[in-house]
């Protein structure tokens, strides 16, 4: 039997499958299924769509045959199949379930095709159907490239400079152009944009919600999720800022911070970065070609994945650990210029500067709690020890995200207020620079 490994680009879903079955009274019956989907070396899964004949026939008498297409070479091959069982939710049937719908934007079928269920079959046989195939084109060894990611991402001692390699490298080494990197709240139902790469504007610090698009589901599901062509419900390039307008609640978004993305995405793919068991946060990467993402980037950006989020886990940990008591402060400028009112809302620790929104949540409230040092207690140095035992910071009972939220705080100060700076002074410790007057105002509620 060939590898199902070596067929997976005749399982993109690129070219409709054809599938025969019998009733249970032996009368046959022939369909066509959207998704010929890759589980394993002996399993694969057909999308179920619809209640038909085909699905009558193959709970009554569980064998099929396929007929698939190598989009490429034109090349048919037969798959021989027993049904095992349907699965209606988990990893295989979220990613199903975004490809469908791709291919369902792709198609005009949006609205028509659903996904009801992955339906998993364990391969008896597999053969090609004799006819002409035009060569395939060739594709890149990207192993090379994963060997060179892997050396840039080794030489990295603090999370900043890792999260920046990573995008690096992938834009060098594998040619990706757009790519975000989220990492999950430690409530586990949100990821927070921590650096981006290829945008006009870098949305650090906008936030998906677990389940949410393409992003979300792979966070939720924790499994990479691709697609192919552009899918409406999946797409990010209407922000949820410019969803809420149109139905007037613009007001109510006034602390919301747009996400980036492609006005016309044409390939996505979102791959969990796990360490262990604990998911990190998502990459994700899109390109304006269609088909830009097959199996093989897939394979290797989760290989690439992993490798990152044990690094992270790491240097988040590292960074946990601060040597003493703070440094001595350095003779800090006289803030010059007009004043600046910066405003903080307790009930999000949402930090306003000048009325324009600028940050909230944890790095909101370790903002607030640099600036009341700064200018009640005349301090501008810190560590991440005494960050972690501020109550009122809240921080979570696992609090290694605490690394993440100081460089989310550091670059949207570096976007958003010249005069605010956050410089890292040794491990654990960093300090404040203010360049000009503050006036600060606490607002209930």
């Amino acid at each position: 039997m060939l590898s199902l490994a070596t067929l997976r680009d005749v399982m993109e879903g690129a070219i409709p499958a054809t599938i025969a079955t019998c009733a249970a009274d032996g009368t046959p019956n022939v369909s066509f299924v959207s998704q010929v989907h890759y589980v394993d070396e002996e399993h694969v899964a057909l999308s179920f769509q619809f209640f038909s004949k085909t699905r009558d026939n193959v709970l009554a008498n569980p064998r099929a045959s396929v007929l698939a297409i190598h989009p490429g070479t034109a090349g048919i091959y037969r798959f021989e199949l027993a049904y095992l069982r349907t699965e209606t939710d988990g990893p295989l049937f979220e990613s199903m379930k975004a490809k469908l719908a791709g291919i369902a934007s792709h198609t005009g079928m949006t609205g028509v095709f659903r996904l009801l269920g992955a339906d998993v079959y364990k391969v008896l046989d597999v053969e090609p159907v004799p006819g002409r195939e035009v060569a395939p084109a060739s594709r890149p060894n990207l192993l090379p490239a994963l060997r060179r990611v892997a050396d840039r991402l080794a030489q990295c001692t603090d999370l900043g400079a890792l999260l920046d390699a990573f995008l690096s490298a992938l834009e060098a080494d594998l040619r990706i152009h757009h790519a975000i990197v989220l990492l999950a709240d430690a409530d586990g139902k949100r990821l927070y944009t921590v650096a981006t790469r290829g945008y006009a504007h870098s949305g650090v610090g906008s936030e998906i919600a677990f389940g949410d698009g393409v992003i979300g589901a792979a966070a939720q599901a924790r499994t990479p999720i691709r697609l192919m062509h552009a899918a409406t419900e999946y797409s990010y390039g209407r922000t949820v800022r410019e969803r809420a307008q149109a139905g007037g609640m613009a007001d109510a978004l006034t602390d919301e911070i747009p996400f980036p993305g492609l006005a016309r995405s044409g390939s996505q793919l979102a791959v969990p970065i796990l360490a262990g068991a604990q998911l990190i946060g998502v990459l994700y990467v899109e390109s304006a070609e269609e088909r830009r993402f097959r199996y093989d980037d897939e394979d290797a950006l989760v290989a690439i994945a992993d490798h990152v989020g044990l690094a992270i886990r790491l240097l988040q940990q590292s960074a946990e650990r601060d040597d003493g008591p703070p440094p001595t402060s350095s003779q800090a400028p006289t803030p010059t210029g007009a004043t600046v009112t910066i405003r903080h809302y307790a009930e999000q620790d949402s930090v306003f500067v000048d009325d324009d929104y600028l940050i909230k949540g944890v790095a909101g409230a370790i903002l607030w709690r640099f600036l009341n040092a700064y200018v009640h207690e005349h301090r501008s140095d810190f560590t991440n020890r005494e960050l972690r035992l501020d109550p009122a910071i809240r921080l979570p009972e696992l609090s290694e995200n605490l690394e993440a939220r100081l460089i989310l705080l550091q670059r949207r100060l570096a976007e958003r207020c010249s005069f605010l700076r956050l410089e890292k002074t040794g491990r654990g410790r960093l300090r404040l620079v203010v360049s000009r007057p503050l006036r600060l105002v606490e607002v209930a509620g």
